[in-house]
């Protein structure tokens, strides 16, 4: 695993040093040198890369040339870190990569504007790739799926957002394995289908190899956030970058052990957990109560093998595509995805 881990690693640092570049240059664009500072905070405060990655070993598997892809991949990237933005807004989140968000640093009305610079510098991205107009489309069309995964995801809160009347009146009070699932395919998987479809399209690939990619893309991106949910609960906040169970902080539902936990709690419990997620604030030891109930249940083990379903459905889809070293570092990524601690 620590030779996979250093391979992906490295190609991740080797995609970070060609595409942020790129990605600076889009987001400086048209912007006044006084606020460029501010609008490249958020690229600046880190992040793995994994989907311009997964866009340029997307468009190498089929024989695809790096600058074909390079701007597709930098828009990938920017359209990901201006749904952070607004994602951090909408959930009053202080810490993003163990920095302060850009609504904390710099305030709402500042991090709304800045969020709107990124908007524009994906489709400048899209101008600038080898098939604007497709890539245009994917892109815009992953941009509206990714709201309405945010939409539900906000609809599963259990708390909180009494000024929002729509809200409060559509508000989902359980959240079933397959409205999980329909909620993450949307907010997560739907931007690592896209990368695929992406660096596909830039290489000339047949809609057949595109159709198994994007497949590979999808399942990889679920198990991606699985992944997360557990580190949510379960996880080390140093290593996290998060505050540990931000998500029952939040009064969310959405969130793979949670789901799998409500399922076997007793009534008891159901009450006792409802009562924390459904308060007003919830403290730290409201967590701290709430991640005990969690784990006297088999929500984890549960998790685990429902993110391993996915990864094997992910290198399912791969065995169908070109044997190269590029498929080999697409199956060596999903390894790094489910074992990874950040």
């Amino acid at each position: 695993m620590a030779k996979k881990e250093k391979k992906v690693g490295l190609f991740l640092a080797q995609t970070a040093k060609i595409v942020d570049p790129i990605i600076n240059r889009l987001l400086n664009l048209c912007v006044g040198k006084k606020f460029q500072g501010m609008v490249k905070y958020q690229i600046n405060t880190g992040g793995k890369r994994i989907r311009p990655a997964l866009a340029i070993a997307s468009a190498k598997l089929f024989g695809g040339k790096t600058r074909d892809v390079l701007y597709p991949a930098a828009g990938l990237e920017i359209l990901h870190n201006y749904s952070l933005i607004i994602d951090d807004i909408i959930d009053n989140s202080f810490l993003r990569r163990g920095k302060p968000t850009v609504w904390a640093k710099f305030g709402r009305s500042i991090a709304q504007c800045i969020g709107i610079d990124f908007g524009a510098a994906i489709f400048q991205a899209a101008n600038r790739s080898r098939y604007p107009v497709k890539t245009s489309e994917i892109l815009a069309k992953t941009l509206k799926i990714l709201v309405e995964g945010e939409i539900s995801d906000i609809l599963f809160e259990q708390s909180g957002r009494k000024d929002e009347p729509y809200v409060v009146k559509n508000r989902y009070r359980n959240v079933s394995e397959k409205r999980y699932l329909e909620m993450v395919g949307k907010k997560t998987a739907s931007l690592f289908q896209s990368c695929c479809e992406i660096g596909a399209v830039s290489a000339g690939a047949k809609e057949k190899q595109i159709k198994a990619l994007k497949n590979y893309g999808f399942n990889l991106g679920v198990a991606f956030q699985v992944k997360d949910d557990i580190l949510d609960i379960f996880g080390e906040g140093q290593k996290f970058g998060k505050k540990i169970g931000k998500d029952i902080q939040e009064g969310k539902m959405a969130n793979a052990i949670i789901c799998f936990a409500y399922q076997e709690f007793s009534q008891k419990e159901k009450k006792e957990f409802s009562q924390i997620i459904r308060k007003g604030v919830i403290s730290d030891r409201d967590i701290r109560r709430a991640i005990i109930l969690i784990k006297k249940t088999k929500a984890r083990e549960k998790a685990i093998n429902y993110g391993e379903r996915f990864i094997e459905k992910a290198k399912a889809n791969l065995s169908l595509l070109p044997k190269n070293s590029w498929n080999r570092a697409l199956v060596d990524l999903c390894d790094i995805v489910i074992e990874r601690e950040n």
